[in-house]
């Protein structure tokens, strides 16, 4: 017989067995959620295989393409350094987070403290978070990574990644997120010994770097951006610039070579892409197309579409919060992030509501203040020059540029691409283009009547987009 206690005794049981079952596939469930790696290089525009370029090799860049999906119409937020790194670990357009440059030495900018990022809320969700490489972006305290892999050069990418295999064979239960920052191929010092036109090395030396096989190029062979002067000195230049690729391109494939040896490849989402545009006047620290366009190859492991084109325009402040949803972390509170996940845009070649991008440039160093706010839409680009009274000024690497100094030193009314040295200075207020009918962006066309209702419009949307984004350079709106 029964007792009257038996039945309870036997839900008790039932439901701490169930407990205990839910228990035990936790870290199941942890570990179905997958591992991320934000691969990002440095000053890099769509200069791959990939992306249509038939002399560079790249050949770990397209098989990643080839696997995964390649965007089209992808931006950064702002063509500087620190600042767009701000922007990727956080979602937080930079003048909103206080990141406006660069965080090293007397420049000193630094985010709020106030402000949650990307390994901060990989962390509060259960993920082992490591970086190596260029980080660049400060306080430490806001951008906190529970393991920092060191010991090795970030222009040498092979190395790099034979350094973070450790991090793929570790027992560890919990997903991992890498931030894997290479400085390649941003501009280096000095000059290459010996060559022609005393163009920058762009980190290549003589000798190498442990594991790359350096891949060199012939200047005549390379293709010149219609942004830039189809000169000996720029050819010499962009052939260094080019090696400097290759070499990092070797370091994504190593990277892709542990993982599939540790049997975490299918179980891996991949980001790569860069902080900006290429370091040339005209690319990096403008908002012209040379410095907002980069590169952005994603391959998601469950995706079924795969060597694919995906046209959505998305922008750096998407990463965030794209990882996040894979990571089932969005924040609930809205506002939290300035970015949106892209993760459902990566299903179809063509998504409704990614039309439009938005980017904001303060500072790059400390004495480079040039505020300008930007709305690109699939057929115009408005940029406002807040400063525009001041000389648009340089970074100390882009002046020292021998690829400016040769069209400099010919007098202001020189063409340094599609423009005269005097204009790449001076520059209006307002800059509109029709990108349909002027994709190199060399006719202004803000005063001309027939576009009156695009720059009105395009106006309103970004005076909106700054009210959203809390930006202080809002009030420039209504004095000075």
């Amino acid at each position: 017989m029964f007792s009257a206690r038996r039945p309870r005794m036997m839900v008790a049981f039932t439901l701490g067995a169930c407990l205990a079952l839910l228990a035990c596939q936790r870290p199941v469930e942890a570990a179905r959620r997958l591992n991320v790696i934000l691969f990002v290089t440095d000053d890099q525009s769509p200069d791959a295989g990939c992306y249509g370029n038939p002399v560079i090799k790249t050949p770990a860049m397209d098989a990643l393409a080839k696997d995964g999906i390649r965007f089209t119409n992808a931006f950064c937020t702002t063509a500087s350094c620190s600042a767009s790194r701000s922007v990727i670990l956080s979602g937080i357009y930079n003048h909103a987070n206080a990141q406006y440059g660069h965080q090293h030495s007397y420049h000193h900018f630094r985010t709020y403290d106030r402000i949650k990022t990307l390994p901060a809320r990989l962390t509060q969700a259960g993920y082992h978070t490591a970086r190596i490489g260029k980080y660049h972006v400060g306080p430490e305290s806001v951008y906190p990574f529970e393991t920092v892999i060191g010991g090795v050069s970030s222009r040498s990418p092979v190395e790099m990644a034979n350094r973070c295999e450790s991090l793929f064979e570790s027992k560890d239960e919990r997903p991992f997120f890498l931030y894997f920052c290479t400085s390649d191929p941003h501009r280096s010092g000095g000059s290459v010994e010996g060559a022609e036109h005393n163009p920058n090395p762009f980190g290549n030396k003589a000798n190498g770097y442990p594991g790359v096989k350096e891949v060199r190029y012939d200047p005549k062979d390379v293709i010149v951006h219609s942004f830039l002067p189809d000169t000996p000195v720029c050819r010499a230049e962009l052939a260094q610039y080019y090696q400097s690729v290759s070499r990092i391109d070797q370091g994504l494939g190593r990277l892709v070579e542990h993982l599939k040896k540790h049997d975490q490849y299918d179980n891996t989402l991949i980001i790569f892409t860069s902080d900006h545009g290429i370091a040339f006047p005209g690319g990096k620290t403008t908002l012209y197309e040379g410095g907002m366009r980069v590169p952005f190859l994603v391959r998601d492991p469950r995706q079924s579409r795969r060597d694919a084109d995906c046209n959505a325009m998305i922008n750096l402040a998407d990463i965030t919060p794209t990882i996040l949803d894979y990571a089932n972390a969005t924040p609930k509170k809205k506002g939290e992030v300035q970015g949106r996940s892209f993760r459902k845009a990566l299903d179809k070649a063509d998504s409704d509501g990614w039309d439009e991008v938005y980017a904001s440039h303060t500072f790059h160093e400390i004495t480079m203040y040039y505020p300008m706010r930007v709305v690109r839409t699939r057929n115009h680009k408005l940029i406002w020059n807040i400063a525009h009274g001041l000389p648009y000024p340089f970074a100390s690497d882009l002046w020292a540029a021998p690829t400016w100094q040769d069209v400099y030193k010919k007098g202001p009314d020189a063409m340094y691409g599609k423009r005269t040295v005097k204009a790449y200075i001076h520059r209006p207020k307002f800059e509109l283009f029709d990108l349909k009918e002027d994709p190199y962006e060399t006719v202004n066309v803000a005063d001309d009547p027939r576009y009156a209702d695009v720059i009105d419009e395009l106006k309103k949307k970004l005076e909106r987009f700054q009210k959203l984004t809390q930006d202080p350079w809002i009030r420039k709106w209504t004095y000075e």
